[in-house]
């Protein structure tokens, strides 16, 4: 099948980014489509990301903020509300999508093999795995992952840069006791005592540098379960096929050494339904089983995603039925399951897996810590990041004490929010001239542990076409894009760009 559609403005990615950026493109009567690989929109936001990461809520504006007012209306609440179960989320999108009649294609994936067609550095058209062709004068990447962008011949790094490659101080390779979660004086062999039993699964020998060294690891990833302890509307969590004992191996260790509380977060996004995320050193992240998602093919992927399903069933499952968790522990944790009326198609588990971290984009400018940490001015600001910088940890290794450490986690409050510079969302001019990436964007590792935020990356997307917008009004140069016009669209559209605080 080798149909072609053309459009004003192709967007790859029907994450809730995704959603605003055809949002405004319709507003500004530009042609769009949103092609979606999976059968949901809304990615996070829709998937089990109920309670929002705020950050600062004053940095909030413009459809980001819409979108969490109708949610607010929704629940016949005033203001904004950032607290909400996924189906109403997924509800709120799908009005937008109804509203401004953008069409959204589904289960469309795209030709990881030379798939994207370029005409020097322009983007020609983009291929689907079905064999559609999709033509555009801009293309939106909106998704986690930055397929592609990753395909399209554009710069991008994957894993931490080292400290010293920006003057960082939260960046590359981070041990330490006072990072480390787990309870001290976990042994790291099958057998304790026994070195020549070998490593306990997922544990390494060393953290593999020295700290503030880069490499190409990512921090963890794990699903937002919505998780509810109503028992008219509640699934019990089985043990999934494949359990295997062996990977809770950590756990009950470090309940050997004291832990009894933080084995996953409860947090009530309604009177009876949570955001469920990872609250420790060993909860749902599923720590050092993610390093090759971001470049691997479609398959492996899919097989990483059942693994990170299976492993955190298999968490849930051994936290509230194991023997060799104590009864009182068992007793905190086994009312939740998961609800009947979410992810109804899924056997009601959330079909996004929670990519923290994927490519990241390398333009001519790179939000770093200075940035994020107000040091460097930022004059041509499209939006604003507010939330801690905050990574997961990447790994388990081997401390100098002989003991099982995690390495990689970070969370550093901020004092006020920070502007996002237009040239962090688009790539070098030479490379790709007509692709904007309002997810994926051109930031250090450290400074994206802040940035990765829902809200934020819904007025990256706002702002994102609203440039493409004014490129297709010009010479259709994404990097030509006179900011002073660009400000006034973003002022009309209520976007926050700089605050006085």
């Amino acid at each position: 099948m080798n149909q072609e559609k053309q459009y004003d403005i192709v967007i790859y990615g029907g994450t809730a980014a995704g959603i605003i950026a055809a949002v405004q493109a319709k507003l500004m009567g530009k042609s769009t489509v949103v092609i979606e690989p999976s059968q949901r929109i809304g990615g996070l936001t829709s998937g089990g990301l109920g309670d929002t990461d705020v950050g600062m809520k004053q940095a909030i504006g413009g459809l980001s903020l819409e979108f969490y007012k109708r949610v607010a209306r929704k629940y016949s609440q005033d203001g904004a509300c950032w607290l909400f179960e996924p189906k109403v989320a997924l509800e709120v999108l799908q009005d937008m999508v109804a509203e401004n009649n953008i069409e959204v294609v589904y289960g469309e994936r795209l030709e990881l093999k030379d798939g994207v067609t370029k005409q020097g550095s322009e983007i020609v058209s983009i291929r689907m795995e079905s064999g559609i062709l999709y033509t555009a004068k801009v293309f939106i990447d909106a998704s986690y992952e930055g397929d592609l962008m990753g395909k399209a011949g554009v710069s991008y790094v994957v894993g931490r840069e080292s400290n010293a490659q920006y003057g960082e101080t939260l960046n590359g390779i981070h041990p330490g006791d006072e990072l480390n979660e787990l309870p001290s004086g976990i042994d790291p062999y099958v057998i304790k005592g026994v070195p020549s039993s070998g490593l306990l699964l997922r544990v390494n020998p060393d953290p593999g540098g020295k700290p503030g060294d880069g490499d190409n690891k990512l921090q963890a990833y794990n699903f937002r379960m919505c998780l509810t302890n109503n028992p008219d509307n509640r699934l019990e969590i089985e043990k999934p096929e494949g359990y295997n004992e062996a990977d809770y191996e950590i756990l009950f260790r470090a309940i050997e050494q004291g832990q009894n509380t933080k084995f996953f977060k409860l947090n009530m996004v309604s009177p009876d339904k949570t955001d469920s995320n990872n609250n420790s050193g060993i909860s749902t992240d599923y720590n050092g089983m993610n390093h090759n998602y971001a470049e691997t093919d479609y398959r492996t992927r899919e097989e990483l995603f059942k693994a990170h399903r299976r492993y955190q069933q298999g968490y849930v499952w051994t936290i509230q039925n194991h023997p060799r968790v104590p009864e009182e522990i068992r007793a905190v944790y086994k009312p939740w399951g998961l609800p009947l009326d979410e992810f109804i198609e899924n056997s009601h588990w959330t079909p996004q897996l929670y990519v923290r971290e994927s490519r990241r984009l390398i333009g001519d400018y790179v939000v770093t810590e200075h940035v994020v940490r107000l040091e460097d001015e930022v004059p041509d600001s499209i939006g604003m990041g507010s939330f801690a910088m905050d990574s997961h940890h990447t790994q388990y290794y081997v401390n100098e004490d002989g003991h099982v450490s995690t390495e990689g986690g970070f969370y550093v409050k901020l004092k006020a929010p920070y502007p996002i510079s237009y040239r962090a969302i688009v790539p070098k001019r030479d490379q790709c001239t007509n692709l904007i990436v309002p997810i994926c964007v051109s930031a250090t590792h450290a400074a994206y542990g802040s940035i990765r935020m829902e809200p934020v990356f819904m007025i990256l997307g706002q702002s994102a076409a609203m440039a493409a917008a004014l490129a297709l009004d010009a010479d259709g140069i994404v990097q030509n894009v006179k900011y002073e016009q660009l400000r006034a669209l973003l002022d009309q559209g209520n976007q926050v760009l700089y605050t006085d605080m």
